[in-house]
């Protein structure tokens, strides 16, 4: 069912007329997704309790999300649900699609909250979605024995009450009780409309790098030349095939090409770098950083 193409209202209305299946006809219908991948069943199925995603989907809406979304997200659960059923097990699907559908739901609520990640652990789900619940009945709670309790009190009650770290509901409250905020939204007045993006460093490099680096690779450059000088024709052949070509060559196949062994062109290319190593040591005492 393409969820994409109606609003949250021609869902629910469909939903509303979609047939009520009993337990014999629900059975048929998965057995028949599962073992024929028969999709006019899988329609059947997922037609039928659709109503059940919506209805499921609406108390979450406090959580600011489209309605509209929610259902998308809550049908995307029924059909996770509907895809992994196994009717073997006895159990009605309605029961078993609860769980697709509300874990749908929520990491859906959960990556839409912040721009920030909200949390993804059990304990951190369990916390976004109960804790002000349990807060507030904490709260209530402590009102009518007359219980005064300061924020830490508060809080262990809550990690207790839930069953997480003292530290998660910490971290959860400070998330839940802030905001995302633009970084164009200016400082202050006195900072003439200084934006916060300002004071972000950049994370590229910066233009003195970009020189230093420049230099750097020209001055390796004119090394390598000098040093290449050094060798004979056949050790440059060598040094370029083994170290300078995107796909380097192998011994073998040079030994083949040159009509030598594989060893005496290792012993040939040994003696090419030590060639190198003396010329560039000899040119400059810089060149000593760059091959420690």
């Amino acid at each position: 069912m393409a969820l994409d193409s109606f609003n949250d209202q021609s869902l629910s209305r469909r939903a509303m007329k979609a047939e009520l299946l009993d337990a014999e006809t629900e059975l048929k219908l998965a057995y028949a997704w599962r073992d024929d991948r028969d999709e006019e069943a899988l329609h059947r199925l997922i037609q039928a309790y659709m109503r059940l995603a919506i209805s499921m989907a609406a108390k979450f809406k406090r959580y600011g999300a489209p309605m509209n979304d929610l259902i998308q997200e809550a049908g995307l659960g029924l059909m996770k649900a509907a895809d992994k059923f196994d009717p073997d097990r006895g159990v009605r699907f309605s029961t078993y699609a609860v769980w697709w559908i509300k874990a749908s739901i929520q990491d859906y609520v959960m990556r839409n909250w912040s721009m920030v990640r909200t949390g993804s652990t059990s304990s951190q789900k369990s916390l976004f979605f109960n804790m002000r619940r349990v807060q507030a009945r904490i709260e209530r709670e402590a009102a009518a024995s007359g219980e005064e309790l300061d924020g830490h009190q508060l809080r262990h009650k809550i990690a207790t009450e839930i069953g997480v770290p003292l530290r998660d509901v910490e971290m959860m409250e400070g998330r839940l009780s802030g905001s995302d905020y633009s970084l164009n939204a200016t400082q202050s007045v006195e900072d003439e409309g200084r934006e916060w993006i300002d004071t972000i460093e950049d994370d590229g490099a910066q233009a003195s790098e970009i020189v230093e680096n420049e230099h750097d690779r020209e001055q390796l450059r004119d090394w390598l030349v000098q040093a290449m000088g050094a060798l004979n024709e056949r050790e440059r052949f060598i040094v370029r095939e083994r170290k300078l070509r995107e796909e380097t060559r192998t011994l073998e196949s040079l030994g083949t090409e040159l009509g030598l062994s594989k060893e005496r062109v290792r012993q040939l290319e040994a003696a090419a770098f030590g060639k190198m190593r003396k010329a560039l040591e000899a040119q400059s005492g810089e060149v000593h950083h760059f091959l420690a």
